[in-house]
Order: structure tokens, then sequence, then C-alpha cells
């Protein structure tokens, strides 16, 4: 996570996405499209944004801007450097790789110069061999120009022999490891590509005689483009001419996408898997009422995320749904320096309690999830200083209990309260009459799935409630022997 305090900023205590990704390719001025699909996609990548273009006149071109898309990719005068009839782009929230002014070089989509031309990517995801990719290409010549993961892509295409772009990318990618959705481009192709086990979601859309490659189906909705199908696990779509040529050049796994696309990443009005991620976020809040009743007064979401689930335990349980915090839209993350007065308003900048409707009354609040639990305090106190007689809590997710490695920017083991703390050891941190979580089991059924049980592998990534990882995470095991050689170095010296 950053560095600034959760006390200040109530959305540094909550999980983060990576990025996000777009690209199209048949119509003119693409990157005019790219940036209005990379503004739908602006919930997974808040940091910065990118747009690369191309066109026969002015060859490759490309804009990297720290900050939100409408700030950067709305004006003319960056957008008329971007010509041509193919374009990708990437709005980012770094896991990996430096933050700050000082790390542009880090912001996507990443150019390499080959043999064949040149070559744009893009990448949604994070991988769990980087680290070891890197020391191997280091010593081997590599010289790397940015700390993300996304560069070793690019070097890894560099050293194929392969005889085409896509050829290339084929013999990268088999050599990482961990979730990735690409979304790459040649003078002349669109390319997409999703991991064995389509942690990170991607989907393919048409316009007219367009193609069009997003993270999300938002992102198509925007521009008025339909949803021709998702691209599948494991599978490279690659787009010229107005023909879509399909590949697999990984060896088949069972997919397991993440799980928490559905309870927090993706937006509401996306269809993943097939499935309304609003519907399932509703089923999730009726499958928590079922699992944790409570009599109350009313039922009132942390917004925005834990709207949905909100609404659907109101209509299980039978409870009133009341909008009894209200969040400011316009309060920017820059928007006051995080003095030691300012801390103290805390979650104030961003959520204010409606004090009519709070008076007097037993509340129950639905968030999407509880990851250091201090906001939660926090807007717990905010409601009872509005007057609400008690404060029950539930959270439209299990405990989250483990990193997750897969593109995901959260705090570590030992930060996590649900790692650390029981149930009522959580509750009694809130201060609440009652806090409960969904069960995994439960939100295995609000998607629609059984979890399964024994050596049947489960069909979701699901291990940040697990710590079920289902790709080997050879950076981490690597970081854990060079901690315990210099533990055994330590002791070692000491003994002597």
């Amino acid at each position: 996570m950053r560095a600034s305090s959760p006390e200040f900023d109530p959305d540094e205590d909550r999980l983060r996405e990576e990025c996000g990704v777009f690209g199209m390719s048949g119509v003119q001025d693409a990157a005019n499209f790219v940036a209005l699909g990379l503004h739908a996609l602006q919930h997974r990548g808040q940091e910065a944004g990118g747009i690369v273009s191309y066109s026969e006149k002015d060859g490759f071109q490309s804009a990297r801007k720290f900050g939100y898309v409408r700030d950067n990719f709305t004006r003319a005068s960056v957008m008329a450097h971007l010509p041509g009839p193919i374009a990708i782009g990437h709005v980012r929230y770094s896991t990996s790789g430096s933050k700050g002014a000082t790390a542009i070089r880090d912001v996507q989509p990443f150019f390499g110069e080959f043999a064949m031309g040149g070559a744009a990517i893009a990448h949604n995801g994070n991988l769990t061999n980087a680290r070891a990719l890197r020391r191997d290409l280091v010593e081997r010549g590599a010289i790397f120009q940015s700390s993300s993961d996304t560069e070793c892509i690019i070097h890894l295409m560099a050293r194929s022999f392969g005889k085409t772009i896509p050829d290339r990318m084929k013999d990268a990618l088999r050599q990482v490891e961990g979730a990735f959705s690409i979304v790459a481009m040649t003078r002349s192709k669109l390319i997409g590509v999703r991991d064995p086990l389509g942690i990170r979601p991607l989907v393919l859309g048409k316009l007219k005689d367009a193609y069009v490659l997003s993270s999300e189906t938002c992102g198509l909705d925007i521009i008025g483009a339909e949803l021709l199908r998702e691209i599948e696990p494991g599978e490279m779509v690659v787009i010229s001419d107005g023909r879509v040529e399909t590949y697999r050049p990984f060896e088949p796994v069972r997919p397991r996408p993440c799980i928490f696309e559905y309870v927090y990443f993706s937006r509401p009005d996306s269809i993943i898997g097939g499935r309304s991620v609003y519907e399932v976020r509703r089923e999730i809040g009726k499958q928590l009422a079922i699992e944790a009743p409570v009599e109350a007064d009313m039922v009132c979401p942390v917004p925005d995320s834990g709207t949905p689930a909100a609404i659907g335990f109101a209509q299980q349980s039978g409870i009133p749904f009341e909008m009894g915090i209200v969040r400011n839209q316009y309060v920017g993350r820059t928007f006051i320096e995080p003095t030691a007065q300012i801390r103290d308003m805390g979650v104030r900048l961003k959520l204010n309690v409606n004090r009519s409707l709070m008076r007097g009354k037993r509340v129950v609040l639905v968030d999407d999830s509880v990851v250091r639990g201090t906001t939660s305090k926090k807007i717990k106190d905010m409601v009872l200083e509005a007057g609400a007689s008690e404060v029950h809590f539930r959270v439209a997710s299990p405990p989250t209990m483990w990193p997750d490695f897969y593109g995901v920017d959260m705090p570590t083991r030992g930060e996590l309260i649900a790692a650390q703390m029981s149930e009522e050891e959580i509750r009694n941190f809130v201060g609440v009459e009652s806090l409960r979580f969904i069960s995994i089991d439960g939100l295995y059924r609000a998607v629609g799935e059984d979890r399964g049980r024994d050596n049947d592998a489960p069909k979701y990534h699901d291990a940040v409630f697990t710590g079920d990882y289902p790709t080997p995470l050879t950076d981490r095991e690597m970081a854990r022997a060079q901690e315990a050689q210099l533990s055994l170095a330590i002791e070692s010296e000491t003994n002597t």
C-alpha cells in the first residue's frame, strides 16, 4: 500500500487492483476510443495512464502521464500526437515497480523495437517469478529501464528466435509465472493474451468493423461496442485485417479466475464469467443475511463498493435499506496536506453520516471487506456519534488473511487484521455489537458454484481467504531463502 496513513484516507485501508488494459484496431483515431475505454477502467488504476498508437505517417507515438485519464487524455494537445487506426492503453496502480513522480519510466504501455518491427505491450496482473527472471536476464546482459515486472516480457521477447512478434510473445510468456492479461500491438496487429488460469479478466468486443480488447465489459459499453466473448484462459488472439486468429500457446490447466473480481475489483455494471457483477454482489448480501441474521432498524452500505451487498442483505432480511452514509466524490487524493489536524478528521473528508436517518436506530453496516480494520472502526464511531443506538457490521467477503501476489496492492500478512485476530477479537477492536463475515462456501454459493473439497481444486483463485495459491511463488520462496541465510549468518556471527 502507499505510505500515507489509513487514518487520513479511508481508501488506503482497502485492496487495490493493479491496472486495467484496453486496445482497439480498425478505426480512425483509435487512441481517442482507447482514452474513453481507460476512463471506464479508471477504478482499476488511478496512479497513472499511458497510450501508444501507430500510423503509417508518424510511426509509433506514445503519451504517459500521472493522474486521472480525464485530466490528461481529454486534451486535444495530447491526443493530436496519438494518430492512427490502432492503439493500446493502460491505467496503473503499482504493486511492482516504484511509486511517485520519479517513476514515469514504469508507466505502461512499454515499447520495444525488434528485428521485425516495433511492438508495445500493456499488462494487467503480476509475475510471481519476475525477480528471478530479472536477475537471470541482467546476468546475461539485459539492461532494464524500469522497475516493472512487465519489462521482463519485453526482454524475453528480444531473446526469442521466433519469426513474428506473436511467436516471440508466446516464447516469452511460456517462461513466466503468475497472472497476466495482456494487450499488445505491432504496426498492424492487435494482440490479447490471458494466462492459463485466467486469473485476471480480458474481453473481446467489436464496434462496426473495429475490434476491441478490454479488461472489463464496462470499457466496451462506454464506446458502444458489442461484447463478443471473453478471451479464454490460456488463449492468445491476434487481430489483423479484420480477422481474429486464436492460438493456444500454453499447456491446458483448470482455470481459476480471481473471485475478488466479483467481490470488489470489477465495476458493478460489468459482466464477468457471463454473470452480472452487480447481481453477484447482491446475492452475496442475501447469503450474508442468511448466514448472519440480526435484529436491526436499517441496513446501510459503506459506500460505494458495499452498496449492492447491502441491497441484497436488506432484501433477504426485510430490514429497510437506507443511504445512511454519503461519499464525497470530489475529494481527490491530494485534496489537502495530511497534517496532524487533518488526520484527526480522518474518514470525514470522504464520508459523512446522514444524522437524521441514524438517530436512535439499530444500524447494520455492510462493507465489501475488512483489511486493517482501522477505517471500519472510524466509520462505526461516526455512526454512533450521529446518534445510532447500536452498530452491527456485516462483511461481504470472508476474512482476508493472506496477501495476493497476482496484481493486487495490499498489506503484508502481518498487517491484515483477520490474520492476527479471530472474528470476535475483530468485533472488539472495531467496537460493534456484532460482526460477521460471509463464509467461503457462502461466497461460492453467491457466485453460483460449489467450492469443491479434498482433491478438487476450487473453480476460483481465492488465496486471499484460504492461502491456496494456484501458481508457484518463485520470488517469495527466493526471498524467504535469502532471509533464512541471512538469519543463519547473523546467528553464526553472534555465537562466535
